[in-house]
């Protein structure tokens, strides 16, 4: 089994640009249960990406460690 899950991040606030601290996660749109498919996203060597469904921008910034700014933006389980 595998010890680190991907990180999984929405936009139900509607921002332009999310800085997230992971190169690779998954992006939900909004929250349940208006999500849409659950889309796995790789910032690269460019350091960012663009959602093909929701159109968010994602920025990566190393010193955020997993999470993200602004930090309501990161999925958490219940």
């Amino acid at each position: 089994m595998a010890d680190n899950t991907i990180p999984h991040f929405h936009n139900e606030l509607g921002v332009a640009k999310i800085a997230v601290g992971a190169r690779e996660f998954m992006c939900i749109g909004a929250l349940p249960p208006f999500d849409h498919p659950h889309i796995f996203i790789d910032v690269g060597h460019d350091g960012q990406a663009v959602c093909p469904y929701c159109s968010t921008l994602y920025v990566y910034r190393a010193d955020l460690h997993g999470k993200s700014d602004p930090a309501s933006c990161e999925l958490v389980d219940a």
